[in-house]
């Protein structure tokens, strides 16, 4: 039975397409049988890094003061539902050419030494090996291809994380030009939503 973690990160609620695209994409991963973990971070509400969780982390869980234990434990949670998952789809928006901060926050919970990662005399080794990643990536313009994509951030930044923490395996489903007009959104929903039948045949 496969394992799905769904993070989706949008502030649009329902209007969103990438909430929208990235929970069909999830959902059809999950089937009938598959356990499907839904995380929403405009429902979560990450805290930024502070110095408690960056003096915490440096630290063995039994020597942490109750400060420190508290600072982690969302993270801990996190880190246990991304190992947890054998697949994991994350939903963003492109806003000022990058992802949302909350998936940001996200990520900063989720890379931790000796949990998702770990330095070794030969460099990192990620820790999350074995996982697919799929992403879905919402922008009214266009910036998978074109003189757009110099200002795609996102999809890089992304893969560049995940591969850091051992998934190498990433695909990606663009929703985009969705600003052109009622037509141009139509279509970029009906490309996004093909590519996720796509996906789940091949799965």
């Amino acid at each position: 039975m496969s394992s799905i973690l769904l993070v989706t990160s949008s502030p649009r609620g329902s209007e969103s397409l990438s909430n929208a695209i990235a929970t069909e994409l999830a959902e059809k991963f999950a089937g009938e049988t598959g356990t499907l973990v839904r995380r929403d971070l405009v429902e979560t509400q990450l805290d930024h890094v502070d110095g408690a969780f960056t003096t915490a982390i440096r630290k063995p869980a039994d020597a942490r003061t109750a400060e420190e234990a508290a600072s982690v434990a969302t993270s801990d949670a996190l880190v246990a539902e991304l190992m947890a998952a054998d697949t994991i789809v994350i939903g963003t928006g492109l806003i000022n050419f990058n992802i949302y901060s909350s998936l940001k926050s996200w990520i900063d919970h989720i890379a931790r030494a000796g949990l998702t990662f770990s330095y070794t005399e030969n460099g990192p080794v990620g820790l999350a090996k074995g996982k697919k990643a799929y992403l879905v990536l919402a922008a009214g313009g266009i910036y998978s291809s074109g003189p757009g994509a110099p200002m795609n951030h996102a999809e890089p930044y992304l893969k560049t994380v995940l591969g850091f923490l051992g998934i190498e395996l990433v695909e990606t489903v663009y929703v985009e030009g969705v600003a052109y007009g009622p037509e141009a959104a139509e279509k970029a929903v009906a490309s996004a939503k093909a590519k996720v039948e796509e996906l789940a045949r091949a799965a």
